[in-house]
């Protein structure tokens, strides 16, 4: 018994090392430089199927489990692959956080379809599939390069009320002084590893004046007034500064002003409430151009509206900690 248990775990292991094995290999793939003008990372055929085809590989070759174990079985060699990547530096964290939710629904698809392919397939018919859906990314991925990624602006809208009057807070959106590490919360896209807002500083006031943004690891972005209403509200075009995108927790697929993402204009609103209290609007717009934008959207969406609500709340918590002016009958 105890060796038919040994065996059942030694066969187990040998399919888990084989998913390992197959996505350490596309991995490497996918990265040839010699390769690039027919295989990519950011395609359906490696952020999608590659997962798939990794847990179709490790359930065929394990003993029968039951269905929720095939389901969870390609869990294993996908949190093995994407931490090996992160320790090796193959990837920054944000990239892992990213591709991590997709590596464990499509490793899951691909072990349950495994299931449902060896129940009802027997010898050389399980082989070919086996061999199919282990070649299916490196099939897709170059007729997905035949046309290019379809591109997405999408804007994101964020608001905060504030007990201060426009006057206050006009001169707290202009301006941002150096803000301190006690002043910002910790956020999960901090944890992700994108930066937090350092400061804002401004050339002159008016339509033409510049502002630079600039965030941690030296992050930084020019934003060019477009639009002055004081007390109102400003705009601004964003051009981030290539050379300053270096943060250690981004790769070359996660760049701002890349080819797949690019922050556009930004705009501030003051909306007056009462003769002390505004509501504060901050939108911002980006570019989105990958094959796999409503997946790719939900993040970027999700980094921005985080990234402004934490700018809105030290804005916040200055504009009311800040004298007030004394109002007069």
């Amino acid at each position: 018994m105890k060796r038919f248990f040994g065996q059942i775990a030694r066969a187990l292991w040998l399919a888990i090392g084989a998913g390992v094995a197959y996505g350490l290999l596309a991995r490497v793939f996918y990265y040839a430089q010699a390769l690039e003008p027919l295989f990519v990372v950011m395609s359906v055929g490696f952020i999608f199927l590659m997962p798939l085809a990794l847990g179709y590989i490790t359930v065929s070759l394990a003993p029968p489990r039951p269905w929720w174990q095939r389901m969870l079985l390609p869990w294993i060699p996908g949190v093995l692959l994407v931490g090996t990547a992160l320790l090796v530096g193959w990837e920054g964290s944000l990239c892992i956080v990213m591709a991590l939710p997709i590596f464990l629904v499509m490793g899951s698809l691909g072990g349950l379809v495994a299931g449902w392919i060896g129940q009802g397939t027997r010898g050389t018919t399980q082989l070919s599939a086996l061999i199919f859906i282990a070649l299916l990314p490196y099939l897709v991925t170059p007729l997905e390069l035949r046309s290019r990624p379809p591109t997405q602006i999408r804007s994101v809208a964020t608001a905060i009320v504030i007990d201060a009057p426009a006057a206050t807070v006009w001169e707290q959106i202009i301006r941002v002084p150096a803000i301190q590490p006690d002043e910002l919360g910790v956020t999960p896209v901090n944890l992700m590893g994108i930066p937090r807002p350092v400061e804002a500083t401004l050339s002159h006031e008016g339509i033409g004046g510049v502002r630079h943004a600039t965030f941690e690891h030296g992050v930084t972005f020019v934003e060019t007034i477009t639009a002055w209403e004081p007390q109102r509200g400003l705009a601004f075009s964003i051009a981030a500064q290539a050379e300053t995108m270096t943060s250690p927790d981004l790769n070359g697929q996660i760049v701002v002003g890349g080819e797949f993402f690019d922050a556009l204009d930004g705009r501030y609103t003051i909306e007056p409430r009462g003769p002390d209290q505004v509501v504060l609007h901050l939108t911002s717009d980006h570019r989105l151009a990958t094959r796999f934008n409503p997946y790719a959207g939900l993040w970027t969406d999700f980094i921005m509206r985080s990234t402004q609500n934490n700018i809105l709340q030290v804005i916040k918590a200055r504009c009311e900690a800040a004298p007030q002016p004394e109002s007069t009958l």
